[in-house]
């Protein structure tokens, strides 16, 4: 075993948090929360990474408020699923895995149709055009209250959280939901002191990554996933993602998972590969969602051929300017990539590869330089969020 593959399936440290090796399952939304929370299928979804060796679990799409879900099927933070996240964490424990849970707010990136506000919102007033098929237009922007509200909404998710068993906590500040949307300057339009300079942009988040600290403390794991670039013309670019990361690693965030690309702008470049509008079409219910998937397909939906270690020129960028640990992902997929990931990165994040071969972690110790994943980047698991089953890794039928 090569001394990279030996330092990947190794322990490691992260902030007091013993993880039995570095690779980490990849927050990937399943579409299979049920009466509000984790049920059976989701458990059994994690656990089978968990059973197949991954050192830790990350349980995506944690919204921190009711009004923070995309759509109305997310679970958020509530003391009424107390019961279901309890049993998702011990569940986790008992196969060996630790267990992170992703933070995350949608901001004005809305199609809950069960709002309880009249509209969503975000930094700036805009269109929502994700959200015109549901009946939710506009996003309105925030006021001083809403920010407050927001940043406590994150204090007492993370409360419980933490209390119900999660080893760690990732904060989402990418993607184009709430933070990335205060961050990106394409979404944030504001004049007063959360718009403008990437200082004043960063405002929001840095206050978020704040209270999340003071709820969990000092020696509480901490991973945020941040945007290299929005991949869309008046967004974030690099060199500005770069002192985003540095501006979180001082504000105490304890690894960076540099990622990018927006959910609902330019989805296909954080995924490579084929696109996942054939997925989402197949289970898309909404006659006039359907339509304007169909509409926007070749705005929105870009061709980006794939490529293993793809965000890896931005990674290192990031890995230069920080002193906090660095999480790899994007495009490892091969024994080589995982070689090139360790000799330069602390940790490994998965997502399709471990969908494909759940077992992989087992089967990259026995198996050694002769592993070979089955993913073929189809995306179609990503295109399956609204299938009534949840995401599936369609080769495995």
């Amino acid at each position: 075993m090569s001394q990279a593959l030996e330092k990947l399936l190794s322990p490691a440290n992260l902030n007091g948090l013993e993880l039995p090796n570095r690779v980490i399952k990849a927050a990937t939304f399943e579409g299979m929360t049920e009466n509000g929370g984790p049920g059976d299928r989701l458990i059994g979804f994690h656990k089978a990474m968990a059973d197949g060796g991954v050192g830790m679990t990350t349980l995506a799409y944690c919204a921190v408020e009711a009004d923070g879900k995309v759509k109305d099927n997310m679970m958020h933070m509530d003391e009424v699923i107390r019961p279901q996240l309890e049993r998702f964490t011990r569940a986790m424990h008992e196969s060996g895995a630790k267990v992170s849970g992703q933070m995350a707010h949608c901001g004005g990136f809305s199609q809950n149709s069960k709002l309880q506000k009249k509209r969503p919102l975000g930094p700036s007033f805009a269109l929502n055009l994700g959200g015109l098929p549901y009946g939710i237009p506009f996003v309105g922007a925030m006021q001083q209250a809403d920010i407050d509200h927001v940043v406590r909404c994150f204090y007492d998710a993370a409360v419980l959280m933490k209390s119900v068993g999660f080893d760690a906590l990732e904060l989402h500040f990418g993607h184009g939901y709430g933070m990335s949307q205060f961050i990106s300057p394409k979404t944030n339009k504001r004049t007063d002191q959360y718009g403008g300079s990437l200082v004043n942009r960063m405002r929001f988040p840095l206050m978020v990554l704040e209270s999340v600290r003071k709820a969990v403390g000092d020696d509480f794991p901490l991973l945020g996933k941040m945007g290299l670039t929005d991949g869309v013309k008046g967004g974030l670019k690099i060199d500005e993602a770069i002192e985003v990361a540095a501006m979180l690693d001082q504000g105490g965030i304890d690894a960076l998972i540099p990622s990018g690309g927006t959910s609902s702008m330019n989805p296909m470049l954080m995924f490579r590969g084929d696109s996942i509008v054939k997925g989402m079409l197949e289970t898309e219910t909404n006659p006039l969602m359907k339509l304007g998937l169909r509409i926007m397909s070749p705005i929105m939906f870009k061709k980006y051929p794939y490529e293993e270690l793809y965000f890896l020129d931005g990674a290192r960028r990031v890995r230069d300017r920080v002193d906090c640990k660095l999480v790899y992902i994007g495009g490892a997929c091969t024994v080589e990539s995982f070689e090139t990931a360790m000799q330069e990165f602390d940790f490994v994040q998965l997502g399709r590869g471990l969908i494909n071969d759940p077992d992989l972690v087992k089967n990259l110790r026995k198996e050694q330089a002769a592993y070979v994943n089955g993913c073929t980047h189809c995306n179609m698991c990503a295109g399956l969020i609204g299938h009534p089953d949840g995401i599936r890794c369609v080769l495995n039928d």
